[in-house]
């Protein structure tokens, strides 16, 4: 998620304390580090040598850092993306392998670009999340599931509508964050989901499995290292739709983007793509409505009227 809400932050007071129990190693020095905007984060260095990330959420949403964490294990368990080693998941703690940071170079852009194209290329066993019992988060915002998931390409776009936009929209509309001639134009395009067949006449486009997707794939969820490969943290992986990574990635900008989607669509090519991306960006920026107010609202406004064409 980008941007921050007015104190959202959390102290980091008893992180030494919480870290030290989930490590099994006393704390030798903590330092802050940027780039998280919902959690605070550190660098660890632990009494037995080690380096470790932390990252803190107090009071988290129940299960916050598991969900993170089974995303990050299910990424790893395809084999196509790089992303930090978990070593602990606690109430309002998650421990990670320190990763050095790096330059976002070009070479660190084209592989991530292959490694997301075979990412989505690895099919999911369903729309949603892994466990539907468990939310996935964007943020500190939860992502149900049905407890019997849709599976069939032709089940996406009703899917997105009622389990993905339509609960964001009803949050958003209940604090503020959409005014009503937007949220009216996004329930139209929720209208135009239910009734799309799935077969590539609909504003959804061509039918699409479900595929493995990291969930929030912002800027900011891309840590560049300096062992020449780039990392991705802070999923909210689950079986969803390609596009949906691909536009996120161009909501809020992301160093190398042009060659790291070159590199992507060298893979896997996507023909009628940028038209479909003002509905792929939807749902983050309704979570951003939900987070900081009507100008995103507006901006999922025009974003619903540009899928509908």
């Amino acid at each position: 998620m980008s941007g921050t809400p007015a104190g959202a932050r959390p102290g980091s007071g008893g992180i030494a304390e919480r870290v030290a129990a989930l490590a099994g190693a006393a704390v030798a020095g903590v330092r802050p580090v940027g780039g998280g905007d919902v959690c605070d984060a550190h660098r660890i260095a632990l009494s037995d040598g080690r380096t470790v990330f932390a990252k803190t959420l107090h009071p988290a949403p129940e299960g916050f850092f598991a969900a993170e964490a089974a995303g990050l294990e299910l990424l790893a368990s395809t084999g196509t993306v790089a992303v930090p080693r978990v070593l602990a998941a606690g109430a309002d703690v998650l421990l990670l392998e320190w990763i050095e940071p790096g330059r976002a170079d070009a070479a660190q852009a084209e592989r991530l670009g292959r490694d997301l194209a075979a990412l989505h290329s690895t099919p999911a066993p369903a729309w949603g999340n892994p466990d539907p019992s468990r939310p996935a988060y964007l943020g500190p915002v939860p992502l149900p599931s049905p407890a019997r998931p849709p599976a069939a390409p032709e089940d996406w776009p009703a899917f997105h509508a009622e389990w993905r936009l339509l609960p964001l929209l009803r949050r958003a509309v209940d604090a503020g964050g959409i005014r009503g001639g937007d949220a009216r134009d996004v329930e139209r395009l929720c209208e135009e989901l239910c009734a799309d067949p799935g077969d590539g006449t609909g504003p959804s486009g061509p039918p699409q499995p479900p595929a493995v997707i990291h969930g929030d794939l912002w800027s900011g969820n891309v840590h560049w290292s300096a062992d020449g490969r780039a990392r991705l943290i802070g999923p909210a992986a689950q079986g969803g739709h390609p596009e949906t990574d691909l536009g996120m990635l161009e909501l809020f900008g992301c160093p190398r983007l042009e060659r790291l989607l070159a590199a992507y669509e060298e893979v896997r090519p996507l023909p009628g793509r940028r038209k479909r991306l003002p509905l792929h960006q939807l749902q983050h920026l309704l979570v951003h409505a939900v987070l900081f107010g009507p100008g995103y609202g507006a901006r999922c406004g025009a974003a619903a009227r540009a899928a509908l064409g």
